[in-house]
């Protein structure tokens, strides 16, 4: 029988890595990484995160999105979503004839139009296990791309559900991952998941598993939770035994944090002897997450007078690296090179968390005479845009070398 499901590529690594390095690479940040992450250019002091950019499991599903198209000329190529996070890695695999099945204002897919002939990728964020199991159905060859890193946690909260435990996801509901993630609870009959976008929301969970006062009721618990839960989520039974994991993006002191304020909470609420029994925790901290915000804490120590950051705006783990530097100096989140102007010299950039939040615009933000710039990028940012984006910004002063 033809094989229809890949995981590892199809041993085309060779061929398609001078086109992706060809595309992807910045001479500006090679030679800053050269000079151990710190430069100068006039009156400018550029220091690098020492851990930014391109994660593994971006570089991998970028490679295999690469080897798919070459391995099946000819055949129509789909992809489940957006590959990452990066408007301009998407835009490439559009040019390259990939066609994108983008999900519905319910977050389903429409998989009608596929066909056993057609080649269908699936995202480093992974799929629903509904949308995996639609795929199979169809006999289409699958190219799976889902980081190693989700994989662990999906494991993990299989086997939540199969030991009869409820998983709370720490993650945004709206994210592919999350999604994907609680959807690995539906492998076991009877399987739950609760997911938790921050802290303040989590405390929710714990003021009712604790029974404190002022605690939601079940009826005003599983409104909130409504679509951010399994179907019937009843919190007086679903939340008697839990397992704690994570989208592989989220702060990962926030996930910890998490963990440890829910275990507090049945502490609380029915003693040690009870948590010990009734909750789990493993660190599924996504080590490539953990480094980059590792990389940018070390940064603080000594913050540079403004920090850049670039990557997409719908990218969870670049709007965690953006929260975290605003916490220390001026931060600007931008997308890419376009959002620095350097005729006028101002900048459009995203100013906060919030996934909705509006670009606005910022003048005379360089400051005069000699300053440090501080540069990291989120896990799908290419060094590309990252040399881009330094480019407008030397330009703008007149520091940028000469080619």
């Amino acid at each position: 029988m033809e094989q229809t499901y890949f995981r590892r590529g199809f041993g085309l690594k060779k061929q398609v890595q001078p086109i992706i390095d060809a595309e992807y690479h910045s001479q500006l940040v090679d030679r800053i990484r050269a000079r151990g992450y710190t430069d100068v250019f006039d009156d400018i002091t550029v220091r690098l995160a020492e851990v930014f950019g391109f994660c593994y499991g971006v570089d991998r599903a970028i490679d295999y999105a690469y080897e798919t198209v070459r391995k099946f000329p000819g055949k129509r190529v789909y992809l489940v979503g957006e590959i990452i996070h990066n408007p301009h890695v998407n835009q490439r695999m559009r040019e390259m004839g990939i066609d994108f099945i983008y999900p519905r204002h319910d977050n389903s897919f429409d998989f009608s139009h596929i066909t056993a002939r057609d080649v269908v990728l699936i995202p480093a964020f992974g799929v629903t296990q509904r949308d995996f199991a639609a795929l199979r159905d169809i006999g289409c060859v699958l190219v799976d791309t889902t980081c190693g890193s989700v994989l662990n946690v999906w494991k993990r909260v299989e086997g939540y559900a199969r030991d009869g435990f409820t998983a709370i996801v720490h993650g945004k509901y709206t994210h592919e991952e999350s999604r994907a993630t609680a959807s690995q609870v539906t492998l076991h009959e009877g399987g739950k998941y609760l997911i938790v976008r921050d802290m303040e929301e989590a405390e929710l969970v714990c003021d009712y598993i604790a029974r404190r006062p002022g605690a939601l009721s079940a009826e005003a618990f599983s409104e909130h939770f409504r679509d951010k839960a399994t179907p019937g989520f009843e919190p007086e039974t679903d939340l008697a035994r839990v397992g704690v994991a994570n989208q592989t993006t989220m702060l990962a002191n926030e996930s910890l944090a998490i963990a440890a304020r829910v275990r507090a909470a049945m502490v609380d609420g029915r003693g040690e002897d009870y948590a010990r029994e009734c909750f789990r925790s493993f660190d599924t901290i996504c080590s490539a997450t953990q480094k980059r915000q590792d990389a940018v804490l070390d940064m603080m120590a000594s913050p540079p007078d403004i920090m850049i950051v670039v990557g997409g705006y719908n990218s969870s783990n670049t709007n965690h690296l953006a929260a975290m530097c605003r916490e220390y100096t001026a931060t600007y989140h931008i997308e890419d090179a376009a959002c620095i102007e350097t005729t006028t010299g101002v900048v459009r950039h995203k100013p906060d968390l919030d996934p909705g939040a509006s670009e606005v615009v910022a003048g005379d933000w360089l400051p005069p005479g000699a300053f440090e710039l501080g540069i990291t990028a989120g896990a799908s940012t290419p060094n590309n845009k990252i040399g881009e984006a330094l480019a407008r910004i030397l330009t703008i002063r007149g520091a940028l070398p000469a080619a």
